[in-house]
């Protein structure tokens, strides 16, 4: 059925949510998993201010540091389950075309959706749906606490 699932992960509760469901279908399914982490550009994607500015550099590096360790916990929580894991950090990309790009590799996408509404959606978007829109692949998509 399925021999690689992907799991995007930011490392918020939902992607954690997203984790479980997708190591317990890679398990399952006896299949590997690939957790990918999308690292954004803070200057390009306007999370510095031009206070920032200076310490940009610095920001870069935290953010990366920060993939990378969700990226270990992730794939250690699938080595303690017997799922064959491997991560992967895309740098300076937008989210929802590495995931696409990404999935082409995979039988399978596993991720995580905030549910937003309203306002927060306009102003925040909508990663998953993004995805889900421009894939060809079968797309699990596990809601998220709802304090998100």
């Amino acid at each position: 059925m399925f021999e690689s699932i992907l799991i995007p992960t930011d490392g918020s509760s939902t992607s954690d949510k997203a984790i479980e469901k997708g190591l317990e279908l890679a398990r399952l399914a006896g299949a590997r998993v690939t957790f990918l982490h999308v690292l954004e550009n803070p200057l390009v994607s306007g999370y510095a201010t031009p206070e920032a500015m200076p310490y940009a550099a610095q920001l870069y590096q935290d953010l990366r540091a920060s993939g990378d360790q969700i990226l270990q916990e992730a794939k250690a929580r699938a080595e303690a389950l017997g799922v064959a894991a491997t991560t992967r950090l895309v740098e300076d990309a937008d989210p929802v075309k590495a995931i696409v790009e990404a999935s082409k590799d995979h039988d399978a996408v596993v991720m995580g959706t905030h549910g937003r509404r309203g306002f927060n959606r306009w102003m925040f978007g909508s990663v998953a749906e993004g995805a889900l829109r421009r894939a060809d692949k079968p797309f699990l998509m596990v809601r998220g606490p709802e304090e998100e």
